[in-house]
């Protein structure tokens, strides 16, 4: 749900979105923040009497519609229904599979990529969709006066993309690029008639009144309140039988679950309490089904630690701060055991993760110890440390309304005023918090990536260079872990590149520029009354669903 609109758990998959739009890979890609407004909730959430409808939640309004430059999941989780790529990724193999494109070509070397497109698709405004749109789009990525600098790294060595024919594109790459087929065939392709009129691309009204080529298409947007969607009748493939689609706009995890058992939502992602203890009786799976899955594309938390700022410039004091944080018995309390804990960026259960590495645990003496290698004193007796007369007292900012947050950031504060840390707390909507990573302007964040598909890679997060316009919030630079990046962009040979990938990871668990936290499952609840609904290792494909 905060994903692809045809998939339940592809957070971030649009143009790699938690990689490229969250990493955005990130994808990507931002799931890329896991977060929502503070918003009143003064509005009648009332499921409209058609059983066709589905009303799902979001916890805040996206920023825009624009897939070019969204970046945030949640604009993905409309925007998703609306828009297409010319391929997607087969339920079950997660290979790609034809969708705008009927079928694609690659040159022995590895440099030319051709895409042979549909003749029968239109837009939803009836205008027909061409390679004029897909150069279009990929012009839009790379102008610089474009908001979409974390997706451009991403074709940063294509050097010509051409019109072939009205139906035949070709793009040409400068070096081998292990993903180009992906990120290439996942780009979400934006009409250049609708975009094309001489207003500014990143404001244009378009951007809160979308036209695609998807399955549905957009009706109306009350900020704060709702956006509806309704099935495009000319629609070139196969209809579905939802007929329309609401998402209200409700801040609260709590709000939301309590709209879901009285009827007035379809389908929300619970929380590990709600799905521990709060689902399991015989009244709510007579109305609801339950869904849990992990996938290669989910969403993983951290702690970012502002390599610029001096509480945060010594590895000791990053290795101090991981060791006053027990995820093990955090997991337990919080998450049910439900939850990962994690290492570094990698997909924990993929070839890329360092399997041989621990996670930090809880050791308050050890924090202390790391705390004086490096320098930090109680020099006044006001147990606080400082240093260079500089008192050890940070902020950290995320979003609010996120129930582990709530929970998680009291204990944080608590644990580290026993090493002689002050810990303020900063909660922030959205858009805000989102400002302040672009700009640097913060101690510590708490957010989280989601992972894309067509193989890990984390240039757009963890390279130097991307620091300025990326998303590497943090400012962290390492050369060996560029050059591994740069590398493993280059490398075909699936096992060669896994052990780059490996390596990168051994560094940053080292260095801890993350204090990386949680892999997180998809935990859905469903209304009932939607039948022919299947798991796969992507999570829930919404075109099969049938209404009774």
């Amino acid at each position: 749900m905060k994903s692809n609109g045809l998939r339940r758990s592809f957070k971030n998959l649009q143009s790699e979105k938690s990689e490229v739009r969250n990493q955005r890979s990130g994808v990507s890609l931002f799931y890329l923040l896991i977060s929502v407004f503070s918003l009143l909730i003064g509005c009648n959430f009332q499921v409209p009497k058609d059983p066709y409808t589905l009303v799902q939640n979001l916890p805040t309004d996206p920023e825009t519609l624009n897939p070019v430059t969204a970046n945030s999941a949640y604009a993905s989780s409309v925007s998703g229904y609306i828009y297409e790529q010319l391929f997607e990724l087969d339920n079950e193999t997660l290979l790609p599979k034809p969708k705008l494109a009927k079928r694609w070509e690659i040159s022995p070397n590895g440099l030319q990529y051709t895409f042979y497109l549909r003749d029968d698709v239109k837009w939803q405004d009836g205008k027909p969709f061409t390679v004029d749109d897909i150069i279009y789009t990929y012009d839009r990525i790379q102008d610089p006066k474009v908001d979409a600098a974390p997706l451009r790294s991403y074709y940063r060595d294509v050097i010509k993309a051409e019109k072939l024919d009205k139906y035949t594109v070709r793009f040409t790459y400068r070096q081998p690029y292990f993903r180009a087929l992906y990120m290439l065939g996942l780009m979400t392709v934006v009409p250049k008639h609708v975009f094309n009129d001489g207003q500014d691309f990143n404001s244009h009204p378009r951007n809160r009144n979308p036209v695609g080529t998807g399955p549905f298409q957009f009706v109306e947007w009350h900020t704060g309140n709702k956006i509806v969607l309704k099935r495009f009748e000319g629609y070139w493939s196969k209809l579905w039988d939802i007929r329309q689609i609401v998402f209200k706009i409700i801040p609260s995890e709590l709000t939301t679950f309590q709209l879901l058992k009285k009827g007035d939502l379809d389908l929300i992602d619970i929380s590990p309490l709600q799905w521990a203890k709060q689902t399991s009786s015989k009244k709510f799976l007579n109305q609801f089904a339950k869904h849990q899955f992990f996938t290669p594309f989910g969403v993983y938390n951290y702690i970012g630690w502002n390599s610029k700022k001096p509480y945060f410039k010594d590895k000791r004091v990053r290795w101090a701060l991981a060791h006053l944080v027990d995820k093990e018995e955090l997991n337990k309390k919080l998450h049910f055991g439900l939850f990962y804990p994690i290492t570094g960026p990698y997909y924990p259960l993929g070839p890329n993760c360092d399997k041989d590495l621990a996670p930090i645990g809880y050791d308050l003496e050890k924090a202390k110890q790391f705390l004086k290698e490096a320098g930090w004193k109680d020099q006044d007796g006001d147990g606080i440390l400082e240093k260079d007369g500089i008192p050890f007292r940070f902020t950290l900012m995320f979003s609010t309304g996120i129930q582990f947050y709530e929970q998680l950031t009291p204990i944080l504060r608590s644990n580290f005023l026993r090493a002689g840390i002050e810990l303020d707390l900063r909660r922030l909507e959205a858009v805000t918090l989102f400002k302040k990573m672009q700009e640097h302007d913060f101690d510590a964040i708490m957010a989280g990536w989601g992972r894309g598909a067509g193989g890990e890679d984390l240039y757009q997060i963890w390279h130097s260079s991307q620091s300025e316009e990326g998303s590497n919030y943090i400012s962290y630079a390492n050369p060996e872990v560029d050059r591994l990046l740069e590398e493993g962009r280059r490398e075909f040979n699936e096992a060669k590149r896994q052990t780059m990938y490996k390596k990168v990871h051994r560094i940053l668990y080292d260095e801890q520029p993350y204090l990386f936290m949680f892999a997180r499952p998809d935990l859905v609840a469903r209304h009932l009354r939607f039948k022919n609904v299947k798991e796969y290792p992507v999570g829930l494909d919404m075109r099969e669903w049938i209404v009774e």
